[in-house]
């Protein structure tokens, strides 16, 4: 049985032929992807495409895809052409977690390695509650796509098939400029479109 490929560290690589893709690697699958810059996403009939946009630039700072039963944020990060991003920022991201008072737990998923975070929140209404989320970091040539989802497929990942199936479908476009390790690559509105805009939080 061969053991699988490793990177310049020793860690596992994330087969990317299955997708998520990167921009010059998507196959001709019949897929309409909408171009947001530095993601391209395939619009879903059953979820809302919106865009979060932050108040004071006016920049897009992540996409969204939603439903009655959750979310699913993609946000793209520059990072070094050899190397595992998503390792070197787990660590940051469990660290936020807790320092909101809140817990990150490692799991196994179809992407790797994965973060479940449960943070305390107060609702609109003043009431506590508990918001799960799941973290999917991927790897891939000179950049990081960051796919967290929210409510019912952070909840239960052993049911959230449909939604993994989403991330999967995503291309991303890196850019031949240069840029910071871990900046997030710029995204951008297609001519003509008006998703929702979701205020950045």
């Amino acid at each position: 049985m061969d053991e699988p490929a490793t990177g310049d560290h020793g860690e596992p690589e994330i087969d990317l032929s299955a997708g998520p893709f990167d921009v010059d690697d998507v196959p001709d699958d019949g897929v309409a992807r909408l171009d947001l810059g530095s993601l391209l996403v395939a619009p879903s009939g059953d979820r809302e495409l919106r865009v979060q946009v932050d108040e004071k630039s006016g920049a897009v700072r992540a996409v969204l895809l939603a439903d009655n039963a959750g979310a699913l944020e993609l946000r793209a990060f520059a990072a070094p052409r050899h190397g595992d991003l998503w390792s070197e920022i787990r660590p940051q991201i469990a660290a936020d977690a807790a320092r909101r008072g809140g817990t990150a737990t490692e799991r196994e998923g179809r992407f790797g390695t994965e973060l479940v975070c449960e943070v305390q929140m107060t609702r609109a209404d003043g009431a506590t509650g508990t918001q799960t989320s799941r973290v999917i970091g991927i790897n891939g040539p000179r950049w990081l796509l960051r796919a967290t989802l929210l409510g019912d497929p952070a909840r239960d990942p052993e049911a959230a098939d449909s939604w993994e199936a989403a991330i999967a479908q995503v291309a991303v476009r890196r850019g031949a400029h240069a840029m910071p390790v871990g900046e997030q690559l710029p995204l951008s509105l297609p001519e003509g479109a008006t998703p929702r805009a979701v205020s950045a939080t």
